[in-house]
């Protein structure tokens, strides 16, 4: 029987617990962002100013808080391919979109590989299919528009950003590193 099936339904948050579930997600980014996956705990609850039992209240494991980061930025960089379908420069649009994946994987530092060790491997391809499709949708406005070279998949293109990301991450300024190589690769996808 599956685990859903017999846990009883969870009620909405109240507005303060909701809150501070906010905060917490959003101290454990910057703190990913600057240490990495292993960030400390009592950092996050440190900074999100709550205390260590509400921080384990509504995240129990290191991997329930980890997950939420991921998903909370995978759902940002989708909503910003959702928005740039309204830009009228399809070929910006898509440039804007994988600078934006450029960052998100910078900052991730360590969190992917953390999440494919110790987690649901559900997770990384239902977060992968959601960047995936956000970015195919950028492809074919640039593709429609002429703005890409003929034969770039978007699987190619998140390829080379990882890449890029994964060579930078560990520099002390890996994020202006990042950015600066995809420009030169962003180049290159571009039609003559």
């Amino acid at each position: 029987m599956p685990k859903d099936a017999t846990a009883p339904p969870r009620r909405p948050l109240r507005a303060d617990a909701r809150r501070n579930v906010e905060k917490i997600v959003a101290a454990a980014g910057s703190l990913i962002a600057e240490h990495g996956a292993e960030a400390s705990l009592e950092e996050v609850a440190r900074r999100a100013e709550v205390g260590s039992a509400t921080l384990h209240r509504h995240f129990p494991s290191r991997q329930s808080l980890l997950e939420a980061v991921f998903k909370d930025r995978v759902a940002a960089l989708c909503a910003k391919a959702e928005d740039l379908l309204a830009e009228p420069d399809p070929g910006q649009a898509l440039s804007t979109w994988l600078h934006a994946v450029g960052a998100h994987a910078v900052t991730n530092r360590g969190l992917g590989a953390s999440l494919v060790q110790d987690g649901d491997p559900a997770l990384g391809e239902s977060c992968h299919d959601m960047i995936t499709n956000a970015g195919e949708a950028l492809l074919a406005r640039a593709r429609t528009a002429n703005a890409v070279r003929a034969g770039i998949s978007i699987a190619q293109l998140l390829t080379l950003v990882g890449a890029i990301a994964l060579a930078t991450e560990h520099m002390t300024e890996g994020p202006a590193e990042a950015d600066l190589l995809l420009a030169i690769a962003i180049d290159g996808v571009r039609t003559r």
